[in-house]
């Protein structure tokens, strides 16, 4: 299974952008995007199923806000939207799919660069979901969790680490929470295959010179429990892929 992370920043801006171009040809079985700012209804989804994909969105109540979809050319065998945590579902910020005994997991994490209110929901929301998954790998040991984390975990995941110690996405609170994660079962799938530098998947669109100069943040992840940790053939960030400020993440597995 082919997978794809994308945070597209808005899906009608991408599709402006040539996102559909790029899903023709064929990057992967299973694509998982997040910050749509739509509800399906309001994009030509048609143009996604006639390229063979099943579609599955779950939109923030709040229009042009948040949300995420999964595309996918394989049928789940079921879907669950959200968590159960109204605040986050509000938001539409996770949906799952079955895939046999694998489940996958696309998660929009909150942001708290606006400022201390988010700063403080993020970690609630942090606090909630690594409880959440700790309870599902319980029942479903084969997780794949993938999404815009807004999280540079350490200091090779970012450009410039002494200068963001302070900087929403980078703190030392946020980062001990990656920490958390990788010690309860669950494997930084790409850096099993690329352990080298200077890999990034978000640039800031304050600096346009930055994504020219690749002075980004590795903020999206496509991470597995360790049952899958073996099943990992190939990960790769696709920098030169330009329909929003992120860029695609991709990981393939043997299941």
């Amino acid at each position: 299974m082919r997978i794809i992370s994308y945070n597209v920043n808005g899906i009608r801006a991408a599709l402006k952008k040539g996102l559909l171009d790029w899903m023709k040809t064929d990057p992967a079985d299973v694509i998982c995007l997040q910050e749509t700012k739509a509800h399906k209804d309001n994009v030509a989804h048609e143009q996604i199923t006639d390229l063979g994909y099943y579609d599955y969105w779950y939109s923030a109540q709040k229009k042009g806000y948040s949300g995420v979809a999964v595309f996918s050319k394989v049928e789940p065998s079921n879907v669950v939207y959200g968590t159960g945590h109204k605040v986050s579902d509000d938001e539409g910020r996770v949906l799952q799919l079955d895939f046999g005994d694998v489940r996958l997991i696309n998660a929009y994490f909150p942001s708290g660069t606006t400022g201390e209110l988010r700063q403080s929901f993020k970690y609630e929301w942090l606090e909630g979901f690594f409880n959440y998954l700790e309870k599902l790998k319980q029942t479903h040991p084969k997780l794949i969790l993938c999404g815009d984390y807004n999280i540079a975990h350490k200091e090779i995941d970012i450009h410039n680490p002494k200068g963001n110690v302070k900087t929403s996405g980078f703190l030392p609170e946020e980062r001990a929470w990656m920490d958390k994660l990788f010690t309860n079962g669950w494997v930084d799938a790409f850096r099993v295959i690329r352990p080298e530098p200077h890999r990034y998947s978000w640039w800031s669109q304050r600096f346009p010179s930055v994504r020219a100069q690749n002075k980004g943040w590795r903020i999206d992840y496509i991470n597995v429990t360790e049952p899958l940790k073996n099943t990992i053939k190939d990960a790769e960030i696709y920098p030169d892929v330009k329909h929003s400020d992120h860029c695609p993440v991709y990981l393939e597995i043997d299941v």
